[in-house]
């Protein structure tokens, strides 16, 4: 997860990609419209295979935890 950061100054604080200006929402997004792996590669030359990994990763994560249910 190195990959993610968080940076205040920089695109108000929300996850990027290295330090980059490129969202963690941007990637899931381009993913969710259709786009492929190889077409977000060359569309971003500064973005690597593994940063799309740690990006659906980050997702995962975020989406994983307890449910607490009142008695």
């Amino acid at each position: 997860m190195h990959r993610i950061t968080s940076n205040p100054q920089k695109c108000g604080g929300r996850p990027c990609i290295r330090d980059l200006r490129i969202r963690v929402k941007d990637i899931l997004d381009l993913l969710a419209a259709g786009a492929s792996q190889e077409e977000i590669l060359q569309d971003y030359p500064l973005l690597e295979a593994e940063d799309i990994s740690a990006a659906l990763e980050f997702a995962a994560r975020q989406n994983d935890h307890p449910i607490l249910r009142s008695a």
